[in-house]
Formats: structure tokens, C-alpha cells, sequence
């Protein structure tokens, strides 16, 4: 059950109006008022039927959507520094992946989110105002992943989901980290040895006899909550080879799976659909190189042509400024083969509800929360700057960006 983000936050009343209001609820209104109170959207409707109590602050924007939602990122947890061992320094901000073995499903991503990491702020002020972030790509069972609002000064402010998520990897980009796995079959092999430990330990659990049951086991603990249906397994699979992997996987032991990157996906969209499992897809504009040199421009589009549900995420970048921005790379798939409605619902309502999080965030809806995004433009021109952000009914962000 989601968590109260930033419960310690004052809550404004505040209003917004906007030339362009695109709810992901209906159809655009032109113009449209959105009205929050007490974090929460009182009412959302026609600027001509608005009716704005007395002392509520009035914000004004030439487009206004709902809060960007980043499907996926290690914000929080990467940071800005690119500081991994700490050296002389008291920061080490590069805590997405630890290298001392290569399934550790049990770490928790609220053990090492940094809510005043500078990224973070990087990314609210592009209007983004939900990230799913953790542990990410490089390790076969990497860590978990959680929901937070890209405020708060402490996890606890800013935390909405802290196990959202459990996170895998196949491939080679394993082996380049790891002594073992070494190759594609041996990644496999060891996770299915791991699932099946976890098998045996969930039935010992449910025996009928207390001291025959198992010693609380972390790892397991974790891999037991996969095969319950208790949250999904994100797997990071770029190849076809992968994703058919991980496919088999899921079929195998039956759990809830999130395909993750899925650069080749449009080599295998029948198996992808006839599965029932939705696509966090790779930055559009990510670099093609390695696993993800068949990366395209327009998979969103064939994913769409294929009914399979999808959504962007900005992933992880090992350079400056250290994370992509969702608004940018939907942008470039709304040049190449999705429409505006589409590609905005890709990092709002649809990538809310993929997440787990579409009941409160990701259309402006009364009773959702009241996250805002203020644009002076239509979003995805390149000239058009971010003029406004709001949380849950807090101006957090007045900085035209």
C-alpha cells in the first residue's frame, strides 16, 4: 500500500490556471483550472466554471500537466558526484550497485537515498515529481527499488513506496562485473537455482510445525515476496536473447514481471504481448553501443502499434549531468511515430500506473495528489522552459528551466 509522501510538508492552497490543461484523464481543457487543497486536487475543470475560493494562491501557465513520473532511475542513490569509493572525501554518492557479489535482492533502496542528492532537485525542475528509483542495471539480483516525490530533506519526507520493486539483470554487461556469471547461461542457471531455494523456503514456511520452519533469510525473504506476487521482478534485458530469457523465467515460476530497457523489444513484440508483461523502455535517446546498439528511435511506436504497455524512464548515465530527462526523451518519440497525447502519457499516466502508482499520481483527477508541471510552451518544443512546479499542493520550483 502506498505511504503519505512529505507528510511534514505545509500544504498550500493554490490554483492554477492554464491557457492548455492536459489532465490524462480526457480531453485537454482550453482553458482549464486546476484547484488543490490540502495537498490533495479539490477540482479540475473548465476555466469558465472555476470558481476559486477566496486566500487561494493563483498560478498562471501557458500549458499545465500533471507531474512528470520518471518510470525508472537510480536518482538518489547515483549522484551527481561520481563518487564511488569515498577516497579522502566524507561523499560517496554511487551506491546503485555493489560489486562484492552478484545477487543481493535483499538491499533496500531507502538504506541509501539521498533526498538531497542534487540530481534530484535536476530532475523536479524539469518538472518531474515521482521517481522510481533504486538499485539499478549491472548485477543479476541488484537491490530494490522504491517511489518517492523529488522533495523532502530526509527518505522518510520524501518516500512513497519503499519496495516497489525488486531488480535483475541478464547479460553480459553481468559478467564484465562479476567473476561469475561468466556467460549468458551461467546468469540464468544461478538465478534459477536462487528461485527454487526461495521455492522450497516459502513452502518450509507454511509447514504446520513452528520449529521446522526456516531461520529468517534476507535473500530469500526477498525472492520469496517475487514468488508470492508481492511486488515484481524489474529485469533489465536488452537482446532479444535476454528478453526471451527472462520470459521464460517468468513463465517458469510465475511471477509478476517488468521488462527493463528492452532496446530489441521490436524483435520480439508478439512473445512481449502474448505474455502480458509492460516495457519501462530505455531513454529514447540513449547512447547505441554495446547490448543497446540496436536501439531505435521509433520502439516506442511499434510498442504502441503493438498494445503492449510502456513507458520511459531516464536509466542511469555514467557522465555529466549523471541522469536524463524523462520530458526530453518523450519528445523525441513524439517525433518519431507516437502522437503528443501518447507520448506525454508515457511519462504520466502510464507510467504511473506500470509502477504501481496510478491511484495518486499521474492525471489530474480530484482526490489525486496535486502535482503540477508549468510550462510557458508546449512541452515537448525545445524552447519551451518549466515555469513552475508543484507537490502535492506545495510550490516547490518558480525557476523558469
Amino acid at each position: 500500500m502506498l505511504m503519505g509522501a512529505g507528510a511534514a510538508a505545509s500544504h498550500a492552497q493554490v490554483a492554477v490556471r492554464g491557457q492548455v490543461v492536459h489532465t490524462m484523464a480526457g480531453a485537454a481543457l482550453r482553458p482549464g483550472v486546476v484547484i488543490a487543497r490540502d495537498g490533495k486536487i479539490d477540482w479540475v475543470g473548465p476555466a469558465a466554471q472555476a470558481r476559486i475560493p477566496d486566500g487561494f494562491r493563483v498560478l498562471e501557465a501557458a500549458v499545465v500537466t500533471p507531474g512528470l513520473v520518471d518510470a525508472h532511475s537510480v536518482v538518489g542513490l547515483a549522484g551527481i558526484l561520481n563518487n564511488r569509493s569515498g577516497g579522502n572525501s566524507q561523499v560517496m554518492d554511487q551506491d546503485q550497485l555493489e560489486l562484492s557479489t552478484a545477487i543481493q535482492p535483499q538491499l533496500r533502496a531507502v538504506d541509501a537515498y539521498n533526498a538531497r542528492e542534487q540530481l534530484v532537485a535536476y530532475l523536479r525542475s524539469f518538472g518531474v515529481t515521482t521517481v522510481h528509483t533504486g538499485h539499478g542495471p549491472g548485477a543479476l539480483a541488484s537491490g530494490q527499488t522504491m517511489i518517492v516525490k523529488t522533495r523532502g530533506e530526509t527518505v522518510d519526507e520524501a518516500v512513497v513506496e519503499p519496495l516497489t520493486m525488486i531488480a535483475f539483470t541478464l547479460g553480459p554487461g553481468v559478467s564484465s562485473r562479476y567473476k561469475s556469471p561468466g556467460t549468458r547461461a551461467k546468469g540464468a542457471a544461478m538465478l534459477r537455482a536462487d528461485l527454487i531455494k526461495a521455492q522450497r523456503y516459502v513452502e518450509k514456511q507454511g509447514g504446520d510445525d513452528p520449529a521446522k520452519r526456516p531461520d529468517p533469510d534476507l535473500e530469500l525473504d526477498a525472492l520469496a515476496k517475487i514468488l508470492r506476487r508481492e511486488v515484481p521482478a524489474l529485469v533489465t534485458a536488452q537482446t532479444a536473447t535476454e528478453i526471451m530469457t527472462a520470459l521464460r523465467l517468468q513463465k517458469e515460476f510465475g511471477f509478476d514481471l517488468v521488462l527493463d530497457g528492452a532496446a530489441e523489444s521490436y524483435l520480439v513484440l508478439d512473445e512481449i504481448r502474448a505474455a502480458g508483461v509492460p516495457v519501462l523502455l530505455h531513454p529514447t535517446m540513449v547512447r547505441p553501443g554495446g547490448e543497446l546498439e540496436n536501439a531505435a528511435f521509433d520502439t516506442a511506436a511499434k510498442l504502441r502499434d503493438a498494445k503492449i504497455p510502456f513507458a520511459f524512464q531516464s536509466g542511469y548515465e555514467s557522465y555529466v549531468p549523471k541522469t536524463r530527462v524523462v520530458l526530453f526523451e518523450a519528445a523525441i518519440a513524439a517525433a518519431n511515430g507516437l502522437t503528443f497525447d501518447q507520448a506525454l502519457a508515457a511519462i504520466t499516466i502510464d507510467a504511473a500506473r506500470i509502477v504501481g502508482a496510478g491511484e495518486r499520481v499521474g492525471s489530474l483527477e480530484q482526490g489525486k495528489d496535486a502535482d503540477f508541471a508549468l510550462f510557458d510552451g508546449d512541452p515537448f518544443e525545445y524552447t519551451s522552459r518549466v515555469c513552475g512546479v508543484v507537490i502535492e499542493g506545495e510550490v516547490v520550483s518558480e525557476q523558469c528551466r
